[in-house]
């Protein structure tokens, strides 16, 4: 596979990886002042032209790494600078869910993820944009590769904010597609982990059967780093040399793909097997070849009951795209409601049905690159059945597409074993001869 486009060398503080730049730190080489300044260098010169950030104060995030410098590192995250999806509650910024009903909106607490990160020594840089409550209507963010795109969302600005330099990780949620696509547009590494991994106490829910916090980096080391902040439990040690049992998963939206990724997912498929993997084909069977449908049926009787309160006194304050996900919720009929939540229920219980222990699935993250235009976030097709079954899912950015924007493969571990779903994406990014992702 070709490097690529995009891909710098350049090691000035802004361009480190979270795990460079906390190994830089915690061995006296970089202060977080100078990590934090450099990002703040970026973030000026670049965000009148990407727009990624919905909230950014450069006081506020210098204060927060002369505090860090004077201490003793003593979290993995100390003195890294990470943004917050501005669905998510911080106590000492707005959170105004990209909607004219909460404009300065100020939460009393932290939410939960990120008590979990300050705890860890993170320095929160700002909020991002998200589109209208982590749904359709898109924010002014651009993909930093090419401007004239999107950059995919819901978690825009997170996306964008990591691939374009201006921070070294930041958070997300997704309920469809929301950490993957942004992901796949910006040539960033994405995770989204299995269901309810971390604490979603704090974060505005759109559909909490669903909704999932998820992480946008540059490296599956920084996966490994953020997510054990996140969650709580040590890292595991991954194992990378084994070569994974994967399935290669089209789907049922397979001709959704333009022919580039299909070439791209197919080529990868017979590199992988060239390297001693075993690979073979999968597909769903009844019930789970309808994941799409009731995956959009969940999403919207959810909005409804989450947003009772913005329908009867803001109705006018919502978007026409918001207005009209929740009129599908409202129209949806009991027996629409009950047979979508009940195939939900039995499919996340009944997975070792299809699936045996060990395999990961090979798949696209999205049906190509990023579409030009900020009026529309893409599609989630290759997405909504994973967070309907809420199964862990990693992204890596492989190559560019005929645009030249960034295109690449998703793994997926129905068992939800992060180590291995990592593992995997080592071996995998070796395969390809992706150094600059592992």
């Amino acid at each position: 596979m070709n490097e690529r486009k995009g891909t710098s060398v350049d090691k000035s503080p802004n361009k480190l990886s979270l795990s460079e730049a906390a190994s830089a730190i915690a061995a006296g080489s970089l202060s977080s002042e100078e990590l934090v300044q450099s990002c703040i260098d970026q973030i000026e010169a670049r965000e009148n032209t990407v727009k990624a950030w919905a909230f950014f104060d450069p006081e506020v995030a210098l204060a927060q790494a002369r505090d860090r410098d004077k201490a003793q590192p003593n979290g993995p995250l100390h003195g890294v600078p990470i943004g917050i999806k501005d669905i998510i509650d911080t106590m000492d910024m707005p959170t105004e869910y990209n909607s004219p009903i909460y404009k300065n909106h100020m939460p009393s607490v932290d939410a939960a993820c990120v008590a979990r990160l300050r705890q860890a020594g993170a320095i929160i840089m700002g909020k991002t944009v998200t589109t209208e409550f982590a749904s359709s209507y898109p924010g002014p963010t651009r993909n930093p590769i090419n401007t004239a795109h999107t950059p995919g969302g819901s978690s825009q600005g997170s996306a964008a904010a990591v691939a374009d330099f201006m921070v070294q990780g930041a958070l997300g949620t997704q309920t469809g597609g929301s950490v993957i696509r942004p992901n796949a547009y910006c040539g960033t590494v994405g995770y989204k982990p299995a269901y309810n991994t971390y604490d979603k106490v704090g974060v505005k829910p759109l559909a909490p059967i669903m909704d999932t916090v998820g992480l946008m980096v540059r490296t599956i080391s920084d996966v490994g780093i953020l997510s054990s902040a996140l969650s709580g439990l040590e890292p595991e040690k991954l194992i990378t040399e084994n070569a994974p049992n994967l399935l290669f998963h089209r789907t049922d939206q397979w001709d959704a793909a333009e022919d580039y990724i299909q070439t791209l997912i197919e080529d990868c498929a017979k590199t992988f097997s060239s390297a001693g993997a075993q690979v073979r084909d999968h597909t769903f069977i009844p019930p789970y070849d309808n994941l799409q449908a009731a995956q959009r049926i969940v999403m919207a009787v959810e909005a409804c009951r989450e947003f009772k309160e913005e329908w009867m006194n803001h109705q006018d304050l919502l978007s026409k795209p918001f207005q009209n996900l929740m009129l599908r919720g409202f129209e949806t009929t009991p027996e629409e409601r009950g047979e979508a939540e009940g195939l939900l229920k039995y499919a996340r219980g009944n997975l070792s049905e299809i699936f045996e222990d060990g395999e990961i699935l090979l798949t696209p993250g999205a049906p190509g690159e990023a579409p030009k235009g900020i009026g529309s976030t893409g599609s989630s097709i290759f997405n909504r059945a994973w967070t309907f079954l809420g199964v862990a899912c990693l992204y890596l950015p492989v190559t560019s597409g005929p645009n030249g924007l960034p295109i690449g493969i998703q793994l997926v571990d129905p068992h939800n074993n992060e180590a291995r779903l990592l593992s995997a994406g080592v071996w995998c990014a070796k395969k390809l001869g992706l150094d600059t992702v592992i």
